[in-house]
């Protein structure tokens, strides 16, 4: 991670900008600088990293209820009141209009953030009124903004009778000046002039400055052009070329309310090397564009790859309040929440520099951090008891996967990325078992119609009549009872069918609720297969699918190999399955085709069948009743499951994740049973100690 690096830079740093801020009048150092001494970490919320990580927003909205800062790397900063405050990138865009009326920009505005082209709405004073100028952007290139302009054209016809032009990211600087309002009095007179005119904050060189920048050309043409205009409209007015440092453009930003006008403090971050960083009072800085969570820590905006970036810098102690919470349940018990803080903080050191900006992301593609939002006094204890302590193997800190539920036995590094044994072996985890205390039981059920599906037990109502095979039967409680595709409630998934009081279905048989240990997926049909195959293989994919199989599996017994069609569907590595397979909790699976079964006769020989014509119930014995539109198959020990006329795939499996490592609710029910963090630990982590860094 080059922790020592990140240390003595942002030490330096925090002590700097904090110099320069009481220098200049602005403010009293937050609380949790006293700690920079501490390890640090960098944790990207937005980034375009291209395939290593990728989430963009053409608007950073921050809030604080206390007063804070904007300053440089290099220490210039300046005070701002509680409030919000929002960051943009220069660039390509889109002006949709320019008005004094809120009213036809706001709702312009809002016609548009409906679209793919994001609107930005800013205001200015012109000659004593306020004006609105509505953009849409930003755009990688001249081209994507020029292909904008057409949509934008069409969405916000009539709506000011202006033609939307596509803007650039040059400029000319008019002047530089010691304070605000001296730029501002200079912006005011080019604007009164019909010349555009904005003010910029100058974050290099130790100390803050302003100019006043005019023009937003694409082409070095058009910029020419304009320094003329300039000259004729404003004559005695210096232009000279703009330097590509770290500065600021001040907007004010009108907000995209069509009722009230909410303006906030706008920043565009011009120049390639341009960072803003952003620091608090200590009571935590609201992203609203992360679902308005809170993070403790300072923020640093950027642009990377043409795009914003934001990356949350905080202590790592503090960073683990927040990521603990996330990830487990605060009510477990003391010593699973210390094994998550153990995992989580040796998985995090280990992480070096992976994501360029940042050590971190704040997905699960790291580990799930959620702000002061998700932290527990309970949770800061077990991380405060932990505080320094990793997992250690042959010196080296080890990155300490985890996943929520490994289905009773953890993976082996050859079922996940096909690698070796070591750290990472296949383990006993029957504390993943009680991720199921407390679920509901669900009725697998075959309706008259030959539909299958599953009802809840609240609503069923066994009877006491059988078929003559000896199975169940049952109706239901409530009128419109919904029969799920799988044993869990989906809100987005359309109910099977529907059953009423008096209708009778036959019970195949009695499960859990789908959850982390045990689950169903499905039914899913040949053409879903195929459509979520399409680029997770090596090899071709059949166009049609009416076979499919786990034909090799690992030490853990998950697959290893998926055949569909008799032909192995080769992986790159065999955990791609899970969304290979239209998105599976884990590999430690079964596959069942739900039109076809297979029969085993007197002479020890099996035969596969498919269809349900001539629909009967076979029992053990070989006595059959007749069923409606579905055939029931039972075996010999009595379980049953329907064949359907039409093949589809369910999918019954274990656990929750890679499997790789510790498993959550193993540690959860080990801890149950009484066993310490660090026994725990390394139960699931195999020829490693406990360190206190």
């Amino acid at each position: 991670m080059g922790k020592a690096l990140q240390k003595k830079k942002w030490s330096r740093r925090l002590k700097v900008l904090a110099a320069a801020l009481l220098t200049v009048g602005c403010l009293q150092v937050p609380a949790f600088a006293a700690e920079s001494n501490g390890q640090m970490i960098r944790v990207a919320m937005f980034a375009n990293l291209g395939s290593t990580y990728k989430s963009t927003t053409p608007l950073i909205t921050l809030e604080s209820t206390g007063k804070w800062s904007i300053g440089s790397e290099s220490g210039a900063g300046v005070t701002l009141p509680a409030g919000q405050i929002r960051f943009s990138a220069d660039g390509f865009r889109v002006k949709v209009l320019e008005t004094g009326d809120f009213k036809t920009a706001a709702a312009a505005a809002k016609l548009l953030q409906a679209t793919s082209d994001k609107p930005l709405l800013f205001t200015t004073t012109l000659s004593g009124k306020a004006t609105y100028q509505l953009y849409t952007g930003n755009y990688a290139t001249e081209a994507l903004a020029t292909q904008a302009v057409a949509r934008v054209q069409k969405v916000a016809a009539g709506l000011g009778g202006q033609k939307p032009v596509v803007t650039g990211n040059k400029h000319l600087s008019a002047g530089s000046y010691s304070s605000l309002q001296e730029a501002e009095a200079a912006q005011e007179s080019l604007l009164a002039a019909g010349i555009n005119a904005i003010s910029v904050l100058q974050l290099s060189g130790g100390a803050q400055g302003y100019s006043v920048w005019v023009g937003e050309a694409v082409t070095d043409a058009e910029l020419a052009a304009l320094k003329k205009t300039v000259e004729v409209k404003a004559p005695g007015v210096s232009l000279t070329p703009v330097s590509d440092s770290n500065v600021l453009m001040i907007r004010q930003d009108a907000g995209l309310s069509t009722d009230t006008l909410k303006t906030a403090p706008h920043y565009t971050i011009a120049g390639t090397e341009a960072k803003a960083y952003v620091q608090g009072d200590g009571s935590g800085i609201k992203v609203l564009e992360r679902s308005a969570r809170t993070y403790r820590g300072d923020m640093e905006v950027s642009i990377v790859g043409g795009d914003l970036a934001l990356v949350n810098v905080v202590p790592l102690e503090q960073y683990l309040y927040s990521v603990v919470g996330a990830e487990v349940y605060s009510s477990w018990p003391a010593e699973a929440l210390k094994v998550q803080a153990v995992a989580a903080r040796s998985y995090a050191l280990q992480q070096g520099e992976r994501f360029k900006i940042a050590n971190v992301v704040d997905t699960t593609l790291s580990q799930a951090y959620n702000g002061i939002g998700s932290e527990n006094d309970k949770v800061t204890s077990a991380v405060d008891a932990t505080a320094g302590e990793v997992i250690k193997s042959g010196g080296k800190i080890v990155e300490a996967v985890f996943s929520s539920n490994a289905g009773g036995q953890t993976a082996h590094p050859s079922e996940v990325w096909n690698g070796g044994a070591g750290v990472f072996s296949n383990v006993d985890s029957p504390g993943d078992a009680s991720a199921q205390a407390g679920l509901h039981t669900w009725y697998h059920v075959l309706l008259s119609s030959g539909v299958s599906g599953y009802i809840r037990e609240d609503n069923v109502k066994e009877l006491a009549t059988k078929t003559e095979a000896g199975l169940s039967k049952v109706t239901v409680t409530a009128q419109n009872t919904n029969v799920r595709p799988i044993p869990l409630i989906q809100s987005t998934v359309e109910p099977v069918a529907k059953m009423n009081p008096g209708t009778e279905a036959v019970v195949l048989a009695k499960v859990a609720q789908s959850n982390d240990y045990a689950w169903v997926r499905g039914p899913f049909t040949s053409a879903a297969l195929v459509k979520a195959l399409q680029g997770k293989t090596t090899t071709t994919v059949p166009a049609s699918i009416s076979t499919l199989e786990v034909t090799k599996r690992g030490p853990s017994g998950r697959a290893l190999e998926v055949s569909a069609n008799g032909q192995p569907l080769t992986v790159k590595y065999a955990d791609t399955y899970r969304s290979a397979l239209g998105g599976l909790p884990s590999t430690l699976f079964d596959i069942a085709g739900t039109g076809s079964y297979t029969v085993l006769g007197a002479d020890g020989q099996t035969s596969s069948k498919t269809g349900s014509k001539g629909a009967a119930v076979l029992s053990a014995s070989g006595t059959g009743t007749s069923s409606g539109n579905a055939l029931v198959v039972m075996s010999g020990d009595g379980q049953a499951r329907a064949v359907t006329q039409g093949q589809t795939f369910m999918f019954i499996g274990q656990g929750n994740g890679h499997g790789l490592g510790l498993s959550q609710w193993g540690a959860k029910g080990m801890a149950d049973e009484g066993y310490d963090y660090q026994t725990i630990l390394k139960h699931y982590y195999q020829n490693a100690t406990i360190v206190k860094e």
